[in-house]
C-alpha cells in the first residue's frame, strides 16, 4: 500500500483562461487523482467575492470605498439615515449570479463527460462563499441589514443549482476566509456580530445544512491569498481545527471533505500538532501544502503532516485557489500535485 497522500483536491479558482480549458486540460493531467472538478472560476470570479459588488449595482453607495490598489477600505458609508434607508429600499431582492455561472459551466462539464474527457466518477464542484466574505465588501452601516437579504439570495442560488444538477454529479464547497480574519482579530476589519466564534460557526453551519443530504459537501478553511499573502500568519493549525470540530458538531448532515492551508515555510511539527485533536473521522482531509516550484519542500511538509496524523490518511491541494497564480506556474503545480499523491482508487 502506498504511503503517499491519496488524491488531489482543487480548491476552486484555477489559473487557466476559461472553463473549457479547465475541463479539457486538467482531467488528463490528474487522471485517477481527482474526485471532483470545479470550473476554475475564471474572470470576473478569479478574485474571490470581489465580483459580488454586482449585487449592489442599483445602489453602489452601499459598497466600501477602495484605495489606490483597489482594496476595499472598511468603514461606514458616510450617508445620513435617510440616504441609508433609500439605498436599502433599492436592494430589497438580491441576485448573486453563482447559480447562473454554475449552470452554464455544468452544461460544458456534462458535455466533456459525454465526450469521455472527464471521467464518469468525477463530480462537478461548485464553490460558494460563507456569508461574511460578501458582507465585507459593504460599508459597515449596511452589513447587518443586508446580511439576511444576501443569505436569502445565496440560498436561492443554491436551491436552483440543486434543482438543476443531478445530485450524484454535484459537490458543494463552502469557502471560509474572512471568518478567520474576524477570529484572529485582523485590523481594520470589525465583525458586525458578537460573540464572534459562535456567530462564525452558526453562519457556516446554517448554510451547510441547506445542502441536500445526497449532495457532497466540503469546507475550504482559508487565511487569505490576496497578492499571495495571508491576512495574518497562523501560529499553528489550532484555530482551523477548532472551527472544523465545531462544524462537525453543528452541521446536521454528513461532511465529505475538509481543506486546510499549510504555509510554505511551515515544516515544523508545532504547526501541524493541533491536527491530533481533529475530531473528524470518515471525512476526507486535504492539506494545502503544495506550493509552486517547491516539490522538495512539499515532500517535507507531507512527511511532517504524516508524522502527526499517523495512520489517518489525507490528500493534497494547493494552499488556496490558483486563480491569481501566474499561468506559467500551472504545469509545475499540476506535476507536483500528481507526483506527491497516489490515485484515489
Amino acid at each position: 500500500m502506498s504511503t503517499q497522500p491519496r488524491g488531489v483536491h482543487l480548491v476552486g479558482s484555477i489559473n487557466l483562461g476559461t472553463t473549457s480549458d479547465v475541463f479539457t486540460q486538467i482531467p488528463p493531467l490528474l487522471a485517477g487523482h481527482l474526485r471532483r472538478l470545479p470550473d476554475g472560476e475564471p474572470a470576473p470570479r478569479n478574485i474571490f467575492t470581489r465580483w459580488q459588488k454586482e449585487v449592489a449595482a442599483s445602489a453602489p453607495e452601499v459598497l466600501l470605498k477602495r484605495d489606490e490598489r483597489g482594496y476595499f477600505i472598511p468603514g461606514p458609508s458616510g450617508l445620513n439615515p435617510s440616504q441609508v434607508s433609500s439605498a436599502l429600499e433599492k436592494l430589497q431582492t438580491l441576485h448573486t449570479g453563482y447559480d447562473d455561472y454554475a449552470l452554464e459551466s455544468y452544461a460544458l462539464f456534462k458535455q466533456r463527460k459525454d465526450e469521455g474527457i472527464i471521467p464518469p466518477h468525477i463530480c462537478f464542484q461548485v464553490c460558494l462563499p460563507g456569508l461574511v466574505n460578501v458582507m465585507t465588501i459593504f460599508a459597515t452601516d449596511f452589513q447587518q441589514a443586508l446580511e439576511p437579504r444576501y443569505e436569502d439570495a445565496l440560498t436561492r442560488s443554491l436551491n436552483r443549482i440543486q434543482d438543476s444538477i443531478p445530485h450524484s454529479d454535484l459537490a458543494i464547497q463552502i469557502d471560509a476566509a474572512i471568518e478567520f480574519a474576524y477570529l484572529e482579530g485582523v485590523e481594520p476589519l470589525v465583525p458586525y456580530f458578537d460573540p464572534v466564534f459562535p456567530g462564525v460557526v452558526d453562519r457556516l453551519s446554517r448554510f451547510a445544512n441547506r445542502v441536500a443530504p445526497d449532495v457532497e459537501l466540503g469546507f475550504h478553511l482559508c487565511y487569505g491569498d490576496l497578492n499571495h499573502r495571508h491576512f495574518i500568519e497562523p501560529k499553528d493549525m489550532g484555530l482551523l481545527v477548532k472551527v472544523a470540530n465545531a462544524l462537525h458538531k453543528e452541521v446536521g448532515r454528513s461532511i465529505t471533505w475538509l481543506h486546510m492551508p499549510v504555509p510554505k515555510g511551515r515544516t515544523d511539527r508545532e504547526y501541524y500538532a493541533p491536527l491530533q485533536g481533529l475530531e473528524w473521522e470518515g471525512e476526507e482531509l486535504h492539506l494545502g501544502l503544495v506550493h509552486e516550484g517547491d516539490e522538495e519542500g512539499t515532500r517535507e511538509r507531507i512527511e511532517m503532516a504524516r508524522s502527526v496524523l499517523g495512520e489517518r490518511g489525507f490528500g493534497v491541494a494547493t494552499e488556496c485557489g490558483m486563480g491569481r497564480t501566474p499561468v506559467e506556474h500551472f504545469g509545475n503545480i499540476m506535476e507536483t500535485l500528481r507526483s506527491v499523491s497516489a490515485p484515489v482508487a
